[in-house]
């Protein structure tokens, strides 16, 4: 099945603010007010491209506006993502989580974290790794959830080593798959024919944390996900709405 890659470059209205929170020009947040902000959390929306520096959060903008249409107040992070130096990335995502929101407004105090593919890996290492005592749940869109199978399968042409510097193994606190269980609730939102990052990975997060809740979207590919002139939007919104 040809992916619809579209959304790649489809263009958005401006966010409301763009926020930095540090010095580096990645690390700054667009953000972007709702209807509903002040009766829902905050969500942070991180996105993917296999932690590569080519893909910025240009190609989230749209997906980012669709969700304010929606009534979410959303922060889109930019991240550093440079090869080798997958601490970076990590540090940038704490940060952003714990400066950025109380410096944007309206939402009710807590958060939910949605990421896509590399930004879905990203969301579910935040929900284990940090301390966010007003985080609610997590949406994970078709993410590179357990490095080490997503390093056997060669995604995104060896992505994994790329980011890390060198095999999964070795970075023990960087997966998800070798972190505790997260507090939260978390879903994830698969397509099953994507073959990006295919449903075996989504599955073998599934296995070892069978709470997660899997949503599998038929004959939806991997940008299906965040594009909302797709048929697989309706359950996105559903699954940040069964969490709010």
């Amino acid at each position: 099945m040809a992916e619809d890659l579209s959304i790649l470059t489809r263009l958005a209205s401006p966010p409301d603010l763009t926020l930095p929170y540090g010095d580096h020009e990645d690390q700054c947040a667009d953000f972007r007010r709702g209807q509903q902000g002040a009766q829902r959390p905050l969500l942070v929306l991180v996105h993917g491209g296999f932690w590569k520096p080519a893909y910025d959060r240009a190609h989230a903008q749209a997906m980012s506006a669709a969700l304010a249409q929606a009534g979410w107040s959303v922060l889109t992070l930019e991240y550093r993502r440079i090869p080798g130096q997958a601490q970076a990335s990590l540090d940038d995502v704490a940060a952003a989580l714990a400066l950025l929101p109380a410096r944007v407004a309206p939402h009710n105090g807590q958060l939910l974290l949605i990421g896509h593919s590399a930004g879905g890996h990203l969301v579910l290492w935040a929900a284990a790794a940090l301390t966010l005592p007003t985080l609610r749940g997590v949406v994970a869109l078709a993410p590179a959830a357990d490095l080490r199978l997503a390093d056997a399968l060669n995604l995104g042409d060896g992505a994994v080593r790329k980011f890390l510097g060198s095999a999964p193994e070795h970075h023990p606190m960087v997966d998800p798959m070798q972190l505790p269980a997260p507090r939260v609730a978390i879903t994830i939102v698969q397509g099953d024919a994507d073959e990006v990052v295919p449903p075996a990975v989504a599955q073998s997060y599934c296995a070892a944390f069978p709470r997660t809740r899997l949503v599998a979207v038929p004959e939806a590919g991997h940008f299906a996900l965040i594009d909302p002139l797709q048929a697989a939007w309706s359950e996105v919104l559903e699954a940040l709405n069964q969490l709010s």
